[in-house]
């Protein structure tokens, strides 16, 4: 009988194998978690893998007994025309919906379906400022104004408000200001979308309001169409008057509406003759 002898000997490299392959699932995963974590690029393709927002800091203050906790964003900062919409949310830490991330990261569609999951899911407060009290306020005036009122709207009054920017609310609970909260601290991130897909909706409406702005695909931006259609048509009610392109087309369309700036500091006759004669008195030695 001829027994095979390689089957009694294993080979000598075979444990170091074993070995490695265990390793590996595991080298792979802690590498993979580094690249999340420190935003290093991937592979050849230029693509930075971002962290998506957490629950952490909102589990944080449910740990310390602080609950309702709110997360606030704002949507149309920026456009020419349009309101700026702001939006409150508080989520409910048992049913938060998957894929919630900063607004802009998102897809139209991944944003629709993430809007419909928040609302089911969560109390969520929207309010808007209109292009009218931009003008009267300022845009970041008319922001804060909107966001404040989202979170007093809210169904269940929050003991802490977490806004997106540099601006806290003056709210009556403790508000902290997160700078890039939408992509940092979910609550925020879910208060972006809602404010995104609400004023994206209502800027469709707009557009059918006033056709030839494109208002449905740019939603309001200084686009070079929107830019160009402002030139040609001039600004429509719903634009804001003091932003720069949108004053300019009102001086070439509509000149009657520009105010003339005025001299804060005019300089009458009176003044100046007596100023001559102050300077002439010095040079005399009078």
């Amino acid at each position: 009988m001829i027994r095979d002898k390689s089957i009694r000997k294993p080979a000598k490299d075979a444990p170091k194998q074993d070995a490695a392959k265990k390793a590996a699932p595991a080298k792979a995963a802690k590498a993979a978690a580094a690249k999340v974590l420190t935003g290093k690029r991937a592979g050849n393709k230029g693509i930075i893998a971002v962290t998506p927002p957490s629950f952490r800091r909102e589990r944080a203050l449910i740990k310390r007994g602080v609950w309702p906790v709110a997360g606030c964003d704002e949507a149309g900062r920026g456009p020419l025309a349009g309101p700026v919409v702001a939006a409150a949310v508080i989520l409910d830490p048992d049913r938060i919906p998957r894929g919630i991330d900063d607004s802009k990261r998102l897809t139209a569609e991944e944003r629709e379906r993430l809007f419909d999951k928040i609302c089911a899911t969560a109390q969520v407060s929207v309010v808007v400022a209109s292009p009218s009290r931009i003008d009267r306020d300022n845009i970041l005036r008319a922001s804060l104004w909107a966001l404040k009122r989202a979170v007093v709207a809210l169904p269940e009054a929050p003991r802490h408000v977490f806004v997106d920017g540099r601006d806290r609310l003056d709210t009556e609970c403790d508000c902290e200001a997160v700078i890039g909260g939408d992509g940092i601290v979910v609550s925020i991130a879910a208060a972006s979308i809602i404010a995104k897909v609400t004023r994206d909706r209502l800027m469709c409406a707009l557009a059918q309001d006033c056709p030839g702005y494109g208002f449905e695909q740019h939603k309001g931006y200084a686009v070079p169409e929107h830019l160009d259609a402002l030139d040609r048509l001039g600004p429509s009610v719903h634009h804001r008057r003091f932003f720069a392109p949108v004053a300019a087309a009102r001086a070439k369309h509509m000149p009657w509406t520009v105010e003339p700036v005025r001299d804060l500091f005019p300089v009458t006759e009176v003044e100046v003759q007596v100023e001559a004669s102050v300077e002439v008195g010095a040079s005399t030695g009078l």
